[in-house]
């Protein structure tokens, strides 16, 4: 039995550690439980379950809590492990409940982020309203997108106007920026979580859909610009102080063409999904084009209309391949790493949730 405890600890140290592979201390850890399956453990030993880390295998989490009792999918792991063998692991999947107006439902799920209290955040298109999820809870909570108006035509017009969300963000006062648009106009407003307009921010009206991520290290805004016809887009990303004041624009010389979303990385590094271009462009914090990666394609490291992008603990980048129906992983240099989930018909947004479960939301 000592030997069954030493094993917990070292797995769990491991875990804390995160520079060892997982799979080989499972390996090992499971050798010697099935020493000692059917005897009766000591009270002081006590097992605790593994949370699997970004870097190993990561939670896909469609929705709304809809049963405790969770399904599996499997995942294939493109990578090999320390025997150089391919393998596959079964990892829940926790789902959501898309159609309809009600509470918990969903029109159009689009960007999606995870607070530290792991609570999902989903901008809900359709529905004009942003939808809370707790990670282990049904319990669901939601304000509508209001903006308010810059003027009024008329005396007797409402002040406020419903938004249509495109995504979300927090910063580092734990508030929520949203982007979207209304019939007239393009904003970026923020929220607290209770759903109170705090600011907002008018953008141009490109009728294109738009990310936001916040680089709270620098306290700035970054949110996706596409403008031009469907024939010959171009895209960039503006910086924005909290105050609205555009700081400089990223990605005008480099040729994409209709960013969707983006995300800032733990160094400040910017990097957003080009669903035009089906590519990845990667940027320095100052604006510098580092690399770019993927291009249009099936092949393993090939993206077709890619559009949510997130990063984990460790730097790897994950993609929602949308065209190819899968999420794929990339590590810091843009190298491909393995698809994290396949046949998953549209994914489209990805964030990842402190404890390193993957959040997806799919399209209708």
């Amino acid at each position: 039995m000592l030997e069954l405890s030493g094993a917990s600890q070292h797995a769990l140290q491991a875990l804390e550690q995160g520079g060892i592979s997982l799979l080989s201390q499972e390996t090992i850890s499971t050798e010697i439980i099935r020493k000692y399956r059917g005897k009766a453990a000591p009270a002081l030993v006590q097992i605790q379950p593994a949370v699997f880390q970004p870097a190993d295998i990561s939670v896909p989490v469609l929705g709304r809590i809809t049963t405790p009792s969770l399904p599996t999918v499997k995942v294939t792991d493109s990578e090999e492990d320390v025997q150089g063998s391919h393998h596959q692991m079964e990892i829940p999947v926790i789902t959501f409940i898309w159609e309809g107006s009600g509470k918990g439902q969903c029109k159009s799920s689009s960007g999606v982020t995870v607070s530290d209290g792991e609570e999902i955040f989903v901008a809900d298109y359709e529905n004009q309203m942003v939808q809370m999820f707790p990670l282990h809870d049904t319990c669901v909570q939601e304000f509508p997108t209001v903006v308010s108006r810059s003027y009024s035509l008329f005396f007797f017009l409402s002040g406020e106007l419903t938004m249509d969300p495109n995504d979300l963000a927090f910063d580092g006062q734990r508030n929520m920026w949203v982007v979207g648009s209304t019939d007239s106009a393009e904003f970026a407003v923020q929220y607290n979580k209770q759903g109170k307009v705090l600011r907002k921010l008018d953008l141009q009206k490109t009728g294109w859909l738009r990310g936001v991520a916040v680089d709270t290290r620098r306290n700035r805004i970054l949110i996706t610009q596409t403008t031009g016809d469907e024939e010959s887009p171009h895209g960039e990303v503006l910086v924005f102080s909290p105050e609205g004041t555009l700081v400089r624009t990223v990605g005008w010389q480099q040729g994409m063409k209709s960013p969707q979303f983006l995300t800032v990385d733990g160094k400040g590094s910017i990097l957003v999904s080009d669903f035009g271009s089906h590519c990845v462009f990667v940027y320095s914090e100052d604006g510098d084009l580092l690399f770019q990666f993927g291009g249009h394609g099936h092949n393993d490291g090939q993206l077709s209309d890619p559009r949510g992008i997130c990063t984990d603990r460790l730097g790897n980048i994950i993609v929602a391949d949308s065209g190819n129906n899968r999420v794929e992983m990339f590590d810091k240099t843009g190298r491909f790493l393995k698809h994290m989930a396949t046949d998953m018909k549209d994914p489209h947004a990805v964030a990842m949730a402190p404890q390193g479960q993957l959040v997806v939301t799919r399209h209708r």
